[in-house]
């Protein structure tokens, strides 16, 4: 024993402390079962699941939160605008219903707003924001009429927008329709315009001097132009007369009808087509017809103008008026056309007149007065039928 503890000193060695020991590698752990390996994957799948669940409900909490603090972010800066905004002021008004009288004018194509202006201005309403604000309360922005209208001082503005959309209430404006004769037109012109009747008819009997065109032969028949003309504010008889036969050689300069006798020959023709039928779709055909029995040496046989001279409808036609050879407008009598047009054209039949339909027709006859259907032929045979026809109608609607 001694001889080993010699050798071992004498190798130099040492004993091996317990921290200058390498540790043994511990063994593998052993493999799972079958059952353990389809637990663990059980048990993986269910953990992804509860993420992904975990996962959508955040996402829809922080969706949720977006929508709610954004309705409340708006409902705040709403509340916050109708806090800060200032009131609004009530628009200054009468309280109505006014007194005295004021005559008040609009003319046609004036805007809300300048009338608004014009009202204020006249006195009748307090200001231009209470009568547009009743206007707009009314919904009546768009149905204010040209006229002249009979109002107050001081006035409630919505009582002014009732008067101001009333056509009835309108007046001071002469309406010129297609069909109307130069008479008529002139004595309602001297009413509305409040000028002597006695001024028109100086003008009348001077053969309308300085008004009037060469061809017009000294006749305001056919000259006065369809449309609405404010005479309340013209300042004479001639004046008025100027302005519409004035619009009317403009009218017919643009349709583009030559000028001279030519041009009086078709207003002629025209206010025939004008009075013969209500529907205008047959102009051009009565046009046609006038043509026809003009060049074949007919007479035109047009109950219109016989009417037209003895200044009745032609359903109030006499016999007597209708064989009066000593009546220059009586076309069932005279050949060619009458001294002067019959009436106004309006510009359908204008325009029919300088371009008629093609056609061989010699009669026409308007077989029901209240459709207004006519037939057109040019066998007198079958004109006969036709006049039948309208006999049988007129005969039941007299009965009726």
């Amino acid at each position: 024993m001694p001889d080993d503890m010699h050798d071992f000193f004498a190798s130099d060695e040492h004993w091996a402390s317990a921290d200058d020991l390498i540790p043994a590698t511990a063994p593998p752990p052993p493999p799972l079962s079958r059952r353990q390996k389809r637990q663990a994957l059980a048990e993986a799948r269910e953990r992804a699941k509860r993420r992904r669940i975990i996962g959508l409900v955040i996402a829809v909490i922080a969706c949720v939160s977006v929508v709610v603090c954004a309705v409340i972010g708006v409902n705040f800066i709403r509340n916050a605008s109708n806090r800060f905004e200032p009131t609004k002021t009530i628009a200054a008004d009468w309280p109505g219903p006014g007194s005295g009288s004021v005559e008040f004018s609009i003319e046609t194509g004036q805007g809300a707003d300048l009338i608004a202006r014009n009202l204020v201005k006249a006195g009748v309403v307090k200001s231009s924001e209470a009568f547009l604000q009743a206007l707009s309360n009314e919904g009546a922005t768009g149905r204010i009429q040209p006229g002249v209208f009979q109002l107050k001082s001081q006035m409630k503005s919505s009582d002014v927008v009732t008067i101001l959309t009333d056509p009835k209430q309108a007046g001071g404006f002469l309406e010129v329709r297609a069909g109307d004769r130069a008479r008529d037109v002139i004595a309602r012109a001297a009413r509305i315009s409040g000028l002597q009747q006695a001024d028109f008819d100086a003008i009348v009997n001077a053969k309308g001097n300085g008004i009037l065109p060469p061809e017009a032969a000294g006749s305001f028949e056919g000259w006065l132009e369809p449309g609405t003309y404010n005479v309340k504010e013209m300042k004479s008889a001639q004046q008025v007369l100027r302005t519409i036969v004035d619009k009317r050689i403009a009218k017919l300069d643009a349709l583009g009808l030559p000028q001279g006798a030519q041009r009086e020959d078709l207003l002629n023709i025209a206010s025939i087509a004008e009075a013969e039928v209500n529907k205008s779709d047959y102009y051009g055909k009565v046009v046609r017809v006038i043509d026809n029995r003009v060049q074949q040496g007919m007479t035109l046989g047009m109950d219109s103008t016989v009417a037209y001279s003895n200044n009745v409808s032609a359903l109030k036609l006499t016999n007597d008026m209708l064989n009066d050879s000593s009546d220059p407008y009586n076309t069932r009598v005279h050949k060619g056309l009458p001294p002067t047009p019959i009436g106004n054209a309006g510009d359908r039949a204008l325009q029919a007149a300088l371009k008629p339909e093609a056609g061989n027709w010699l009669y026409f006859v308007t077989v029901n007065m209240d459709t207004g259907e006519t037939k057109f032929t040019s066998s007198s045979q079958e004109f006969n039928s036709y006049v039948q026809e309208y006999k049988a109608w007129e005969s039941q609607h007299n009965a009726g």
